[in-house]
């Protein structure tokens, strides 16, 4: 096993223990340095380490934050993780935090690409890094099927890609592995019993093409609850 699993007794104490360690290690990285930067998913697991985290102090003011993916919407659409970072993270302490964007107001990822490469790259390595995984063993937007996974998994990728498939209703753009693989700290929370089996499947199977978070594990703390 590549990776380190520590099980919870139930979900809202791993969101307030996972809160409190990202926030120990962003301090940690401010001890010695100027800024820090976090990465984190969207969707709705990582909500509530939002709502603890938001409420924790730190010098949130040097601390910038970016998503590891997002879907190409405005940021007043429902599906927008954009918003989600609005509504739960950026409050209370955290409303100081800078946001690294990974969207774009054109019509495509590949109209905003370089500029939302540069800003990315200009907060590499990245100090902490929360993901999320689906059943299907995608993590970010590294999903299987993806038109650039191949690109997205190799360790000469850029810092960010457009990414698209099937299980994916509109385009996204995306951290690639070797930025997550870059993180200083490592990441992932999932729940449930489904979730635990496909991620014992990822880290067995030698197809990494067909399980994208395996290619994201090695030295990954997975935090999981029931």
């Amino acid at each position: 096993m590549t990776y380190e699993l520590k099980e919870y007794p139930d979900r809202e104490l791993m969101m307030m223990d996972l809160a409190d360690r990202i926030a120990s290690e962003l301090r940690g990285t401010l001890a010695h340095e100027d800024r820090a930067s976090l990465a984190v998913p969207g969707g709705t697991t990582p909500g509530p380490i939002f709502d603890t985290l938001s409420a924790l102090h730190l010098d949130w003011d040097r601390v910038d934050v970016m998503l590891t993916d997002e879907r190409w919407v405005p940021m007043g659409s429902d599906r927008s993780n954009t918003r989600l970072l609005h509504d739960r993270l950026f409050r209370d302490q955290a409303a100081a935090a800078h946001l690294i964007p990974l969207y774009g107001e054109t019509a495509t990822p590949e109209d905003s690409l370089d500029r939302l490469s540069a800003g990315v790259e200009a907060a590499l390595p990245l100090s902490v890094v929360l993901l999320g995984m689906g059943a299907d063993m995608h993590t970010a937007s590294l999903f299987p099927g993806a038109d650039r996974l191949a690109e997205g998994l190799s360790p000469k990728a850029p810092a960010v890609l457009p990414m698209r498939a099937d299980g994916a209703p509109e385009p996204r753009m995306t951290l690639t592995a070797r930025v997550l693989n870059g993180a200083m700290s490592k990441h992932l929370v999932i729940t449930g019993a489904a979730k635990r089996e496909a991620l014992e499947k990822a880290s067995k199977t030698k197809d990494v093409m067909a399980a994208p978070v395996k290619s994201v594990l090695k030295g990954m703390v997975v935090h999981w609850a029931e």
